[in-house]
């Protein structure tokens, strides 16, 4: 008898042992290059029925953070100082090592946060390049360059970059349509728009989007107001049009 309640003491205690080392962990380890932030606050904050909720903070000191704690599923979150956003971060189990400086922000050290920081990279670039075309054209002019025929000539090339671009977020997009990255990167695009509506490039991308994908819900509520929006914007021209009308 004592030594069946033996067996499940030690059955049991190799249960929880096991369980523990299967836990998923976090570990974010951070320096900063840019001294305002010594001394201040970070917070991880997750976005939950609209509010910004903090999951996690940290005081940097002489330049160094870390936070560490249990993830039950991969989530995306954002670092903030105060009430102001810093960067986006994946949430997962690993070593996450984060560095900020006034030039570059970057997080590495697990394969969604590696995956994010490098589809940033090339789209920041991509962005550079088609922001240096207007410089370009400025410098040419002044060296004596027919203006007709530059404008012409950067114009093709700001549109391929463009396209370029817009392809390239369009294919992280659907490679990662049922990981935490889709969704995300989506909502980072449309957050560049005036107000929701629906564009050319978000009807290619949801129209081969799963289920899983149109079921989020940041995703699932911004294609609700685009379309309310979109069925205003038709009833506009439509009111328009019966105005010229004679």
């Amino acid at each position: 008898m004592i030594r069946m309640s033996v067996n499940r003491i030690l059955s049991l205690l190799l249960l929880l042992a096991l369980f523990a080392s299967c836990t998923r962990k976090y570990k974010i380890e951070g320096n900063s290059s840019v001294t305002s932030l010594d001394g201040k606050m970070l917070f991880l904050k997750t976005l939950q029925n609209g509010q910004w909720v903090a999951i996690d903070s940290a005081e940097v000191i002489h330049g160094l953070f870390s936070m560490k704690g249990p993830v039950d599923s991969v989530m995306m979150v954002t670092l903030y100082m105060d009430s102001e956003g810093i960067m986006p971060l994946v949430l997962e189990d690993g070593k996450i090592e984060v560095s900020i400086s006034n030039t570059q922000l970057t997080a590495k050290g697990t394969l969604l946060n590696n995956q994010l920081y490098e589809f940033i990279d090339k789209r920041n670039k991509l962005e550079v390049q088609i922001e240096e075309l207007d410089r370009r054209e400025a410098r040419m002019v002044l060296d004596g360059a027919n203006l007709e025929d530059i404008h012409a000539e950067l114009t093709k090339e700001g549109e391929a970059l463009v396209k370029e671009m817009n392809d390239y977020v369009n294919k992280f997009i659907t490679d990662n349509y049922e990981n935490a990255l889709g969704p995300s990167v989506f909502m980072i695009m449309c957050s560049t728009l005036p107000y929701p509506v629906m564009t050319p490039q978000i009807e290619d991308i949801m129209r081969t989007a799963p289920l899983s994908f149109k079921e989020n819900k940041m995703v699932k509520d911004f294609l609700s107001k685009a379309k309310e929006n979109m069925k205003l914007i038709e009833e506009h021209q439509r009111l328009e049009q019966n105005a010229v009308q004679p």
